[in-house]
């Protein structure tokens, strides 16, 4: 049986991305064939599709981090034909064919049993990008973080994780800045929940100083680097904040004043390797106490075949909020 999918390959030295007909016999000898309905576009996919070795190390590959879709076959017991199922994260997409194909073949232990009161399509508006935002907002949650406790903050906001962690933190009650060095999309920010957008010109600078004026009781931030350096120093006596991205720098200058004169906690988050229980929580919360009714109205869905296009547009930072590959597309 064939199916189509997107292959990055190396050619000269240089990375390539075209669709390809492949057969289901070329997928890895996992225990579960899922028929892909839906996947979705992140940051570390177009990594991989862009030749990045810290991300896939063998080539040609199929990318693509995240999928929704039907169980076709499987030799495991936990599940059966039929079911409808969400994978994001573990090795797929990174060194296993991912999500960027018709057809993915993964271990059961990788796979959850979407929620009834969510669809498909809806799951991959989320995705890998919600995945994230909502394990850092468990995080802050856990911690005690309350909306009474004073504004909060979500850097890197027009991006996947920034669009769904702005909103969930709206749904909860929650008093959100929105940091973005994208100001003309400021009305857009504030139609999803956004009190004031800050420009992230006035955070991406060198420490000004350990401690600073302190106005956040907590945030996410998905940039990382000098934004994130100065975010921790603007933080109010016990607050919490969770880290999931990098895109602004590897390096973070702080110091100990922080965590030891103000009690903050910096969170990291890792939603590629989470255990498999607390990834069934976020979906089910997904489903009920943390719905977005108006998830699919920030979406922009594309065929497999205008990929290669979108995966350009994030590398260049000029993607909006989320991109969902639908493969019955007309």
């Amino acid at each position: 049986m064939q199916y189509k999918a997107l292959v990055t390959s190396e050619e000269n030295k240089t990375f390539v991305n075209s669709i390809e007909t492949k057969d289901i016999s070329d997928l890895p000898d996992n225990d579960t064939l899922i028929k892909v309905k839906y996947s979705s576009l992140n940051y570390k996919d177009a990594l991989s599709a862009s030749g990045n070795k810290g991300v896939s190390r063998n080539y040609p590959h199929t990318p693509g981090i995240d999928a929704a879709g039907i169980i076709e076959k499987t030799s495991g017991s936990k599940f059966k034909p039929g079911d409808e199922v969400i994978v994001t994260g573990y090795d797929m997409g990174m060194n296993t064919n991912g999500g960027f194909g018709e057809y993915i073949k993964v271990p059961q232990e990788w796979i959850v049993k979407k929620p009834e009161n969510i669809t498909l399509s809806e799951s991959m508006a989320f995705g890998t990008a919600g995945l994230t935002a909502g394990l850092c907002l468990r995080k802050l949650l856990a911690h005690g973080l309350k909306p009474d406790d004073g504004d909060v903050f979500v850097s890197g906001v027009t991006g996947g994780v920034g669009v769904i962690s702005l909103m969930l933190f709206k749904k909860l009650g929650f008093s959100v800045s929105a940091i973005t060095g994208k100001l003309d999309q400021e009305e857009f920010l504030k139609s999803l929940g956004a009190n004031q957008v800050i420009d992230r010109n006035t955070l991406d600078l060198d420490l000004i100083s350990p401690l600073q004026k302190p106005i956040y009781s907590g945030g996410i931030d998905a940039v990382g680097g000098k934004i994130l350096s100065n975010l921790i120093c603007s933080t109010s006596q016990r607050a919490a904040i969770a880290c999931c991205g990098m895109v602004g720098g590897l390096s973070l200058d702080t110091s100990i004043f922080p965590f030891i004169l103000r009690g903050l906690s910096l969170f990291g988050i890792d939603s590629a390797e989470s255990l498999l229980d607390v990834k069934e929580e976020i979906w089910n919360n997904f489903s009920s106490n943390w719905k977005l009714e108006n998830i699919d109205e920030n979406i922009k869905d594309i065929s497999l075949d205008e990929l290669p296009g979108e995966i350009d547009k994030i590398l260049k930072g000029e993607q909006i909020g989320r991109v969902r590959i639908a493969y019955d597309w007309q």
